[in-house]
């Protein structure tokens, strides 16, 4: 009996022994082929290749966002290649543009806004806003978490927008001095401007600080419509020529506007009065064939490239689709072109033209590693 439970407790110790060896071989097993339950989802994901795919997925959320423009007004060539930048950076992103226009009426405006609000569109653009009229409109936006991103509007009250525009008052400046330059600071001179425009009130500022720099600089007249800007600067100014018939009774024309600009090119050609010189703001192709023409009484302008505004705004857009917090303001230098920079035996486009003056052409401004990425996944 002794004998027996001897060989039952050797039997036993046996078999225990043979487990406790087999339970250290799983365990072992185990923590070699999977992670250990502390290590959190995020940690494993960052571990994994997954990683990138995580990042590609935001870009590709970007595409095919339906993007609105919403113009007060896009009359003349500087407004024609505005949108042709809007639309071909959208275009790059995979994205779609619709174009509202509001032929200068505010109420209509606001109503496109909230059009495009109600319509659900991904991001809203804004060109040449007003805040009294459209305020509203975009707080509606906002709580409707479309992004906004204005230029020259004034909006700069309403937290979330980003607000682009140009100089202004440097864009004055710019051509002001040229004229009075030229003019050797004397002489009556003609002043083409609107009001009622966030820039051009803007450049009203730097306009009266020339007044005050230049008394012997007389204003003989001011006007401007931005309805039918060259057709409304033709009549008028036509009309203020017959006031002072005599070569030399006008030394030069300022138009705050290239519409305005053209407009009394035409007045100053058909009266035969060469001598009047005008300086302008913004530039266009069509503006830099009248500027490089000897014959034309357009001398000179100041701008920021209208496609590269374009550009620029639609960037900062998608920085907003992309949940970046952006810059409330974004303001973008001008250049000064002058017809003595501009060579005489070719025609010069706004795509060449950093080729004779410094400064002019496409800007990186709103650009990031992944929107680049963005446009070169589009153009596969």
């Amino acid at each position: 009996m002794a004998k027996r439970k001897q060989t039952f407790a050797l039997l036993s110790l046996i078999l225990a022994f043979a487990l406790a060896i087999a339970a250290c071989g799983k365990k072992e097993e185990t923590g070699g082929s999977s992670p250990s339950a502390s290590a959190s989802p995020s940690e494993s994901a960052s571990a994994s290749p997954s990683g990138s795919s995580g990042a590609d997925a935001g870009i590709a959320a970007l595409k095919g966002k339906k993007i609105a423009l919403i113009m007060r007004l896009n009359t003349g060539t500087f407004s024609a290649q505005y949108i042709d930048g809007v639309k071909k950076q959208v275009e790059k992103f995979g994205g779609v543009l619709t174009v509202l226009g509001s032929d200068n009426d505010l109420n209509k405006m606001a109503a496109n806004l909230d059009s495009a609000v109600t319509q659900k569109f991904d991001g809203i653009l804004i060109d040449h806003g007003d805040p009294g009229a459209l305020t509203a409109g975009v707080n509606k936006a906002l709580e409707a978490k479309i992004p906004v991103v204005a230029f020259d509007s004034a909006l700069n009250g309403i937290e979330g927008v980003t607000n682009l525009a140009q100089n202004d008052q440097k864009l004055a400046e710019l051509t002001l001095e040229q004229l009075a330059k030229d003019t050797g600071g004397k002489g009556n001179i003609v002043k083409v401007w609107v009001a009622g425009f966030p820039p051009m009130e803007s450049r009203q500022i730097s306009y009266k600080k020339f007044q005050e720099k230049y008394p012997d600089l007389k204003e003989v007249a001011a006007f401007g419509d931005a309805s039918n800007p060259q057709l409304d600067t033709q009549n008028k100014l036509e009309a203020v020529l017959k006031q002072y018939p005599n070569k030399g009774d006008i030394a030069a024309v300022w138009a705050s506007w290239d519409e305005f600009a053209k407009g009394a090119a035409n007045a100053i050609k058909q009266a035969g009065r060469d001598e009047i010189k005008i300086y302008g703001i913004d530039l266009s192709d069509e503006d830099l064939k009248m500027i490089q023409d000897p014959t034309s009484p357009w001398v000179a302008s100041a701008a920021v490239d209208p496609s590269s505004i374009g550009t620029v705004q639609v960037r900062y857009l998608y920085q907003k689709l992309h949940g970046d917090t952006t810059d409330a303001t974004v303001e973008l230098e001008p250049v000064f072109v002058h017809r003595d920079m501009l060579p005489k035996d070719k025609a010069v486009t706004t795509a060449d033209l950093a080729q004779y003056v410094q400064g002019w052409g496409q800007s990186d401004a709103g650009n990031t590693d992944y929107l680049k990425a963005l446009e070169a996944s589009v153009g596969k």
